[in-house]
């Protein structure tokens, strides 16, 4: 757990840069700091390892005030994760990433074996382990990143916008990767972002912070989206505030409707449209009504499929929304198709989603 009492931090012009912040970090969650520019996010993620020091306040790890810990000491048990990866260039990736227990007094055979370890946990090929820096993606030196501030198994990770240099697919990947490690690990995690979407996705509870370095509100994201505490936060969390709450609201409520099925090869169908499975009943995309056989040539893109039993009404809608036929495809635990849900089942399971929410 880490804690923030009343902490502070005033640089020597005078500028103040978090103001009197009371917030507790929970162990094994993962905490988002949000908020505009200059309002002290990077601050306060960097006093919790004394790369910048409170002036004021009480700032804990565990229970142990920060300024009485050694701060070498106090970082070998905490990893950091920085924007573009900060990789050591001219260091190979598994020597990157074995680069901690070496310090630690790990021998270099038993490092390295720990790092093709943990290259295999973020996601990436061991076969890249030879490689320097400069010959991997962004997204794979964020991942390499990631392997290295894990490598000594700190119980807490810092992670200061690690994803804000990759473009918006290798993001969104990197994102789901975080979430799958954290499912796996459940280390204590504060995480620094400017982007709302991020701060909702990743975090167990979120704060915003304002200009000033003041904490505007701190709670759990569906909260942050239904009742945000003020105009400044209503702002920042953006006019679709509404459209990102539904991903906290469950879809087990919406009907299942049906599909027109075919396989390659069948006719396409007489009107509407239709459904394309493979041998194994998943779903290829969606084919108008036409004459001749469905081909490769007649598919078109079917747009987001719709987990049943773990999705929510955001994904049952964006599903919807996003089918040409205005059905989205439902498909179950193994990617098989199920059903159809529609914008119209979405909209009427509302009602009875936000009651359940707040029960």
């Amino acid at each position: 757990m880490i804690e923030f009492r009343g902490v502070t931090k005033r640089f020597p012009d005078g500028t103040v840069a978090v103001d009197d912040l009371d917030l507790v970090a929970e162990r094994g969650r993962i905490t988002v700091f949000v908020g505009p520019s200059g309002c002290g996010k990077t601050t306060s993620l960097r006093m919790i390892n004394r790369m910048v020091e409170p002036s004021a306040g009480r700032l804990e790890v565990d229970g142990r005030d920060v300024l009485s810990a050694d701060p070498a000491e106090l970082r070998r048990g905490i990893g950091y994760v920085i924007q573009q990866a900060g990789l050591f260039p001219h260091r190979t990736i598994v020597d990157n990433i074995a680069t901690v227990p070496m310090l630690l007094g790990r021998g270099r055979r038993a490092a390295r074996d720990r790092a093709r370890e943990l290259m295999e946990t973020v996601g990436l090929d061991v076969s890249m382990a030879g490689r320097y820096p400069a010959q991997l993606s962004g997204g794979q030196q964020q991942r390499v990143g990631v392997a290295r501030a894990l490598a000594a198994d700190p119980p807490v990770l810092l992670m200061d916008e690690p994803f804000s240099a990759v473009d918006p697919v290798v993001r969104e990947s990197l994102q789901d990767e975080l979430l799958r490690l954290q499912s796996e690990l459940g280390k204590t995690i504060v995480f620094v972002t400017h982007d709302i979407d991020e701060a909702v996705k990743l975090g167990d509870r979120v704060a915003v912070f304002r200009v000033g370095g003041r904490l505007a509100q701190y709670d759990e994201p569906g909260v942050l989206l239904s009742r945000p505490v003020d105009d400044f936060v209503d702002t920042f969390v953006g006019r679709d505030r509404g459209y990102r709450g539904l991903g906290f609201l469950t879809s087990d409520t919406i009907p299942l409707g049906p599909l027109d099925m075919v396989s390659m090869g069948d006719p396409l169908p007489d009107d509407g449209w239709a459904v394309v499975l493979d041998g194994t009943g998943r779903p290829l995309g969606w084919v108008a009504a036409g004459d001749g056989p469905v081909t490769e040539d007649t598919v078109v893109p079917g747009g987001s499929l719709y987990p049943v039993g773990s999705g929510s009404l955001r994904g049952a809608l964006d599903a919807a929304l996003s089918s040409p036929s205005g059905q989205g495809v439902a498909v179950d635990a193994e990617g098989r198709v199920a059903g159809s849900v529609t914008a119209d089942a979405v909209l009427a399971a509302l009602p009875a989603a936000r009651d359940d929410s707040a029960a």
